[in-house]
């Protein structure tokens, strides 16, 4: 039999913990439930004024637009550490490529020289 590799059981968000509470909660939930569940979701501060005065507004912001912003604020982004690793290794990977790309420019150069122009 194949070896099964043991899964490694994640942490809930803030905001899965959030949703898990609202759902457990039930549609005739106590406030007391639904706002603990709501304070553990960070404040944005300014995001959150804006967005009480840009609320009126909102017919005015396309769905893609706030479906996007959405999206990014779910992203799980990388530490500095791992930023400059990866930033390293597209640098790498550019010049190896660079390289390869004039390496073979100058072969097709060189072939089309002396064997189409036959100079």
């Amino acid at each position: 039999m194949a070896d099964k590799k043991a899964r490694v059981r994640k942490a809930p968000t803030l905001r899965e913990e959030a949703e898990a509470a609202r759902a457990s909660a039930g549609p005739g939930a106590e406030p007391s439930k639904l706002s603990a569940a709501k304070n553990k979701l960070p404040k944005l501060g300014i995001f959150r004024i804006l967005g009480r005065l840009l609320r009126p507004l909102r017919w005015l912001i396309p769905s893609y637009f706030i479906n996007s912003w959405r999206e990014v604020r779910q992203v799980t982004w990388p530490n500095r550490r791992e930023t400059w690793r990866l930033t390293l290794a597209v640098f790498i990977f550019a010049v190896v490529f660079g390289t390869l790309i004039a390496g073979v420019d100058k072969g097709l150069d060189f072939l089309f020289k002396k064997v189409i122009l036959k100079q």
